[in-house]
């Protein structure tokens, strides 16, 4: 059964309508495109009743989603739990805040098996048998065991200075795997290069705007997740600025198809990274563009885009619905990860302790009023990043195979022998 209800490509620049096909950006302003859909089509053929029938993935919202038939990659991706974090809101001093858990993703533990079972989906309607990625270690794990999964011919390049732990999250699905020694963005620019000479399907070049529609689903189940009501207020980290505008996309679609009745007020904020934070910069300095950052210098490599492909509209968005964005040292990332672990132990990967530490400062700032709805987006598991924590934790203490040594550590007095 055909899921195909959208409409074609559009820019987002001059609005120029395209047929869907493995391009990403408009030829007359190189303009990126955006799948298009027919809302009025969607709405009697997606109800809550056909919805309550099928399995908790990201799938069950297919009809909001670009595929031309059922989806044939990741057929098992999406579901993750929105848990209600008490112990983290008494840490910030909040009275509701939730998480949204990717980190506990299928298959690779991060939100990119969303916009890669997407992609890859559409790569083989598109008939492509060779895909790949550039990558700064999360969509390159995703789209290596997706690709894995599918048979198709897969080729990753990363940066040379990609945390090991996903490199060889990377390779150990059979990928082949290349390290540039430049940026992220030198490393996309190679990508986009070979996209064109070859006719690759390369998920974050040609095949992007397809991908970036994955997004939506983690928008879309935090709405049901709250019982088909928006929060008040959700931060998201920013890389290439996508995953904040497609879950304010998914609210508005929501609204559209009737499933949510009040009109999208949720304030969206943004999270960066220090050391690379050309889409905080451009919010806090009032500038419509952001400047690229040339040498991103930050233990958070998966938010390490100098030139995010979204930034203009990522930072638009957020000035349009009255959010902010902040960033935060590596030392406040790591002191994010750690709070989130030992409150709700949830091991996030740096781009989570970015979204804390972010959060963190809005709400100290009184940007974020304490008495309001909050959700904080983690988009990736902290066993992909444990080297950036290690020197931040207490190191085992070895002690003598004996109860007397254990009290001794313990500080517990010994206790009177008991009774026979």
């Amino acid at each position: 059964m055909s899921s195909d209800f959208s409409t074609g490509m559009k820019c987002r620049v001059c609005g120029k309508v395209y047929p869907k096909s493995a391009i990403n950006f408009c030829v007359d302003d190189f303009g990126p495109l955006e799948v298009a859909y027919d809302y009025a089509r969607i709405k009697p053929a997606l109800t809550k009743a056909k919805l309550d029938k099928r399995p908790w993935n990201m799938w069950r919202y297919r009809e909001l989603l670009p595929l031309d038939g059922e989806p044939t990659v990741g057929e098992h991706v999406g579901g993750t739990p929105l848990i209600r974090a008490d112990r983290l809101a008494d840490a910030l001093g909040v009275e509701r805040l939730w998480i949204k858990n990717d980190a506990v993703n299928f298959p690779t533990l991060s939100f990119k098996d969303r916009v890669v079972s997407v992609a890859l989906s559409k790569a083989r309607e598109f008939g492509m048998r060779t895909v790949g990625c550039a990558s700064t270690g999360n969509l390159a794990n995703s789209v290596a065991a997706q690709a894995a999964s599918a048979g198709l011919e897969t080729f990753i390049l990363v940066p040379a200075d990609l945390e090991r732990t996903k490199i060889l999250g990377t390779a150990v699905y059979g990928a082949k795997v290349i390290k540039l020694t430049g940026t992220y963005d030198e490393v996309n620019r190679v990508c986009t290069q070979i996209a064109m000479k070859y006719g690759w399907g390369f998920v974050n070049v040609n095949l992007r705007p397809f991908y970036a529609e994955g997004s939506k689903t983690m928008g879309f189940e935090i709405a049901e997740e709250l019982g088909w009501r928006f929060p008040q207020h959700v931060v998201s980290p920013m890389a290439g600025g996508a995953l904040i505008g497609k879950i304010h996309k998914a609210f508005t679609e929501l609204h559209n198809i009737g499933f949510v009745e009040t009109p999208v007020t949720t304030k969206m904020w943004g999270a960066q990274a220090t050391g690379c934070n050309p889409i905080s910069d451009c919010v806090k300095s009032g500038r419509e563009r952001h400047k690229p950052v040339r040498k991103p210098n930050t233990i958070c490599k998966s938010l390490a885009i100098g030139d995010p492909a979204d930034g203009y509209f990522a930072a638009k968005l957020i000035r349009e619905t009255g959010g902010w964005a902040e960033d935060a040292t590596d030392a406040e990332i790591v002191e994010g990860m750690t709070l989130l672990a030992r409150t709700e132990g949830v091991f996030a990967e740096t781009a989570g302790g970015t979204t804390v530490a972010v959060a963190k400062k809005l709400i100290e700032a009184g940007r974020i009023p304490r008495d309001e709805e909050i959700v904080l987006c983690i988009t990736g598991n902290g066993l992909k990043t444990q080297d950036a924590v290690f020197d931040a934790l207490d190191i085992p203490e070895s002690i003598a195979p004996t109860l007397a040594a254990f009290e001794d550590l313990a500080g517990l007095k010994a206790a009177e022998p008991a009774l026979v």
